[in-house]
């Protein structure tokens, strides 16, 4: 793990990443996380019973947006030409859980982890706001990242 902060200048200030001078690589980054719900509210998505509608497809294309929008969001990252996203959500009856997973591509100077982040974050969100009414106790969590390729830092891959 390396012992310097990318995102400070030399006085400590924060500054944005120069990546002009690095090679454009292929990268790819998976990200995870959770919505824990009630077992009732999640009865009434699997249902399509939600007064706002369809939560799953609703949520799955605001992680799409929240991808897109990430640099927008996140004040020193860059903007990335996303040549891929994917948002999968489904529901764990065992855990009474919706599970988000994102996965992004692109081919550019810099990594692509922080849009698949924020694709989960979004999604996560999404849900909340959609179930609220029915269920005040949902928690989000276990937002983080699986896999990151590409890049000079080389592969990373999360232990379980």
């Amino acid at each position: 793990m390396p012992n310097e902060l990318t995102h400070l200048d030399k006085h400590g200030k924060a500054d944005m990443v120069d990546v002009g001078d690095k090679p454009d690589t292929d990268r790819i980054a998976i990200a995870e996380g959770a919505v824990y719900v009630q077992p009732d509210t999640l009865r009434l998505i699997k249902e399509g019973n939600m007064k706002k509608g369809d939560v799953l497809t609703v949520a799955r294309i605001a992680g799409i947006m929240g991808a897109k929008k990430t640099s927008e969001l996140i004040p020193l990252c860059h903007p990335v030409p996303i040549t891929k996203i994917a948002v999968d959500i489904w529901l764990d009856d065992e855990t009474n859980a919706i599970r988000i997973k994102a996965m992004a591509r692109t081919v550019g100077k810099t990594g692509i982890e922080m849009e698949v982040l924020t694709a989960v974050s979004i999604a996560a969100l999404t849900i909340y706001d959609m179930a609220k009414a029915v269920d005040r106790t949902m928690r989000i969590g276990d937002i983080r990242l699986l896999e990151k390729h590409g890049g000079m830092r080389g592969d990373y891959i999360a232990e379980d």
